[in-house]
């Protein structure tokens, strides 16, 4: 994946941003030039924060659109549509640290389930997993920020999907790998 230049992150949060703003204050999006990057499908999750705390967070995993018009759908969806929160209100707007992800595709985990601890890079992988009707999702910067070894993250991203503990020993049960481009705002 060809990773974006700092100027395009700062593109991508600006676009983020100016797509929170206009869901949940009606203000017009920003005009931006955006560069050829943002035309290719890619995977992206939008993560929004008040004071260090979770406020919302969704995305797509897979590059089923165009950067620009994922990342305006993500944030859009994480300001308004994140099912653990309530809507973001106009009034939290100047609160609200943004950060974008841009993911490589997901690609299933190597090894047989009692490997799968040794070959989770964290800090570099994000992880889904897959199985029994119903998937979860934890990005790569989740693990570093709680201090968590792989073991712990396997089995955070099975209870993420709703599965049972330990379920990333099962066969059935898929696991992914993939990458994220950071980007985030200063407060």
């Amino acid at each position: 994946m060809e990773l974006l230049t700092p100027e395009e992150g700062q593109m991508a949060l600006r676009s983020a941003r100016g797509a929170i703003e206009y869901v949940c204050a009606k203000k017009p999006k920003p005009a931006l030039k955006l560069t050829p990057v943002f035309n290719e499908k890619r995977g992206v999750f939008v993560t929004l924060n008040i004071k260090g705390e979770l406020r919302g967070c969704i995305g797509l995993p897979y590059p089923v659109m165009p950067l620009g018009k994922a990342i305006e759908h993500a944030a859009g969806a994480a300001a308004r549509e994140d099912p653990r929160f309530p809507p973001v209100r106009k009034e939290e707007l100047e609160e609200i640290t943004v950060e974008v992800t841009i993911l490589t595709v997901p690609e299933p985990l190597k090894g047989d389930p009692p490997e799968r601890p040794g070959n989770v890079i964290v800090g570099r992988h994000g992880l889904i997993a897959r199985g029994m009707g119903t998937s979860g999702l934890l990005l790569p910067q989740v693990a570093t920020e709680y201090g968590w070894d792989a073991t712990t993250f396997l089995d955070h991203t099975c209870m993420k999907a709703g599965l049972p503990n330990r379920c990333w020993t099962y066969p059935t049960v898929e696991i992914l790998t993939f990458e994220g481009q950071i980007f985030s705002e200063k407060k």
